[in-house]
């Protein structure tokens, strides 16, 4: 008898066939209508969820699920996930730590040079004719100062990368000063970003981090600074950030992340010093076979008796 899974993302092809052969029945709810209005039938045969942490499953959600027995968030993220409520219900949640850090990392990167130096409205205008109407004179990136709120393991990823590849000045911000860190530590994030050339958000989502870069960070970044948030849309207060781009406060921002995505706010699409990806940082073929076969390896040993491998803290 197979086991009836519910997942919230679209799977690419070839997984779907992985989890059947692994002894899953796969039900989809891609949209909050469909999880909203899930069949009851259905409901009351899920046993495993798969989501991610932007989605989530709430404890309204859970108590729909009555032969529920565990959650899976496909990456590191689980922000929305209630894990007070699962652990009362006995259900074991787990995440992907690790899975996509350098396709994260590596995305990162990619924003700050295409914000930099203007890549997509250099695209844009040779597309349209415009050769000798691109001579815009753009900053480069080298040597330049890199502030890091959150340095985990994709926040310091990240630091590697433009310390080793762009000689770059590396400052961050944690709950904490890191002891083995050799990189600079600022108490306050506003500290960290008036310092800074570049500020990138690499902090988990969550309560505690909401619209942590404010009016006020931005102001401290200043016309020469550029935002760049790769972690989650809650985090960046966006109608500060809109007004801070509309007004050249701050150089520019790239961001892969929006507060209520994927709607994404009308005035940020009329910005030409923002650019805009749609949560794929940490998409990749390689940091995808990751993800997936921690979340088999974590359903398989549920059922098959044995403690998970990746349970979440609680």
């Amino acid at each position: 008898m197979t086991i009836a899974l519910l997942s919230h993302v679209e799977l690419d092809a070839g997984y779907p066939d992985r989890f059947e052969a692994a002894g899953f029945s796969l039900y989809f709810a891609t949209s909050p209508e469909k999880r909203t209005h899930l069949d009851p039938q259905i409901a009351q045969k899920i046993r495993a969820v798969l989501t991610i942490g932007s989605i989530g499953l709430s404890a309204t959600e859970m108590d729909a699920l009555p032969a529920l027995e565990i959650i899976c968030a496909q990456g590191v993220g689980f922000e929305h996930i209630d894990v007070a409520a699962a652990k009362q219900r006995g259900i074991h949640v787990t995440n992907g730590p690790g899975t996509n850090n350098a396709s994260v990392a590596d995305h990162t990167l990619a924003l700050m040079l295409a914000v930099t130096r203007k890549i997509p409205q250099f695209d844009a205008a040779v597309r349209t004719g415009e050769w000798k109407k691109t001579r815009w004179n753009t900053p480069g990136m080298a040597g330049k100062r890199l502030g890091v709120i959150g340095l985990g393991n994709i926040g310091a990823l990240i630091a590697r990368r433009a310390a080793g590849g762009f000689d770059m000045k590396i400052g961050y911000h944690n709950r904490r000063a890191q002891e083995d860190s050799p990189y600079r530590y600022f108490l306050t994030v506003t500290e960290l970003a008036e310092w800074a050339d570049y500020l990138v958000v690499a902090t988990p989502g969550g309560k505690n981090t909401v619209r942590l870069v404010d009016a006020a960070v931005l102001r401290a970044l200043g016309p020469e600074g550029f935002l760049i948030n790769i972690a989650r849309g809650s985090v960046v207060d966006s109608a500060a950030l809109i007004a801070s781009l509309r007004n050249n406060d701050i150089a520019g921002a790239a961001l892969d992340v929006v507060d209520g995505e994927p709607q994404v706010p009308a005035e940020m699409l009329t910005l030409d010093n923002l650019v805009i990806t749609p949560h794929v940082a940490g998409r990749s073929p390689e940091s995808v076979e990751n993800m997936l076969t921690l979340v088999l390896s974590n359903l398989e040993a549920h059922f098959g008796g044995r403690p998970v491998m990746t349970p979440v803290p609680e």
